[in-house]
């Protein structure tokens, strides 16, 4: 439950860090030269995009486990019943 909640907020994060930070770091080397700034802007908001994308994996791999785990709780209940019929 906490990973979860920390996994929300880390993806929040990097998504600000991708969308103000690239429109902060554009205002600020705008002065530079428009292709500088665009440059610049460009890669601070790729990189909170990759981030946000690992973090958005995480949260997937997550899911994944989670969701393994019930089909194997179900499987070993089915095999448990299996048996006690067969006995029968």
């Amino acid at each position: 439950m906490r990973f979860e909640k920390l996994l929300s907020f880390l993806q929040g994060a990097s998504w600000a860090l991708a969308i103000a930070g690239g429109f902060y770091t554009f205002l600020l080397f705008l002065p530079f030269g428009l292709i500088i700034a665009s440059i610049v802007a460009l890669f601070i908001f790729l990189s909170g995009c990759f981030f946000a994308i690992l973090f958005v994996m995480a949260q997937i791999q997550s899911d994944k486990l989670e969701e393994l785990k019930k089909q194997t709780q179900l499987l070993e209940k089915l095999s448990l019943n299996d048996q006690t019929l067969s006995h029968y």
